[in-house]
């Protein structure tokens, strides 16, 4: 499709800061028309240009049900998230998508929903929360568990209290290291699922987070009797081109930025065999 191979550009609205390295941006289209026939799904991801540095991908952080723009959180890490944060509100982006397959709201309706991250792998599972709070009548009970390696770390912060205040909506949240001040959990985030009641017959899981956290949480949650098919997750690495053709991201015949980077374990696990 041609919006998947030229950019649009958009416009930074306000930038947020999450941790001293991690930022949202509020991003709009410049076209205001394109603005209102761009639609997307939770799980989905923008290729974002900053224009005479370069281009990556990054997963669209807010919900589909808030339209007027669309958001992104980015940790500083390198090239072009240097240039990212060098720009302020009103500066111009590119950005092409959305890309990849997004995670199945209509498949999640009528069930509890446990989530799990870890990390900067609790931006992609905003957008699936955000979702769901706002169309909460149709979903069951909500388990947010969130862990980051210090509370420095934590991302949406203000969020992580607004979504505990919610009714039928469970929040845990852990560190890796404690800091002064803190007086919440401190441990790995596999250590949150003995503090909440989980019921795998009637619930989805949603993991995301580093690879050796999923890996963990994935093999918890199997073994708390989770069925593969019920736990969802992302397999972002490598991706670049964002529409299958520059081979980075293939895993045997599946391209994870065309096809992905939403599976189920059960996908995952046949990917690999």
């Amino acid at each position: 499709m041609p919006e998947l191979l030229l950019p649009s550009v958009a416009t930074i609205l306000t930038q947020r800061d999450e941790t001293p390295d991690v930022r949202t941006y509020a991003l709009r289209f410049r076209d205001f028309a394109e603005q209102g026939r761009f639609s997307y799904r939770p799980g989905q991801f923008l290729e974002l240009s900053v224009f005479g540095t370069g281009e990556a991908p990054f997963c669209l952080a807010s919900s589909p049900t808030r339209p007027g723009g669309v958001e992104v959180t980015v940790r500083k890490c390198g090239r072009l998230t240097d240039a990212l944060f060098a720009l302020a509100p009103g500066a111009e982006l590119g950005l092409r998508g959305p890309c990849g397959n997004g995670f199945d709201v209509d498949a999640a309706r009528g069930h509890d929903l446990v989530f799990v991250a870890g990390g900067i792998g609790l931006p992609p599972l905003r957008s699936l929360i955000w979702n769901v709070l706002d169309e909460r009548d149709q979903f069951g009970d909500i388990t947010i568990l969130y862990g980051a390696r210090t509370p420095a770390d934590l991302v949406y912060k203000d969020e992580l209290r607004e979504w505990e205040r919610r009714d039928h909506v469970t929040v845990r949240v852990t560190v890796d290291r404690g800091a002064p001040g803190w007086e919440g959990s401190v441990g790995m985030v596999p250590t949150l699922f003995d503090q909440v009641d989980l019921r795998p017959d009637t619930s989805l899981a949603y993991v995301c987070g580093p690879p050796i956290m999923i890996k963990f949480v994935v093999k918890d949650l199997l073994a708390r009797g989770f069925a593969a098919e019920h736990v969802i997750s992302t397999l972002e690495r490598m991706m670049q081109c964002g529409v299958g053709k520059c081979n980075h991201c293939c895993v045997g015949h599946h391209y994870l930025c065309r096809d992905g980077p939403v599976y189920n374990v059960r996908e995952i696990e046949e990917m690999w065999e």
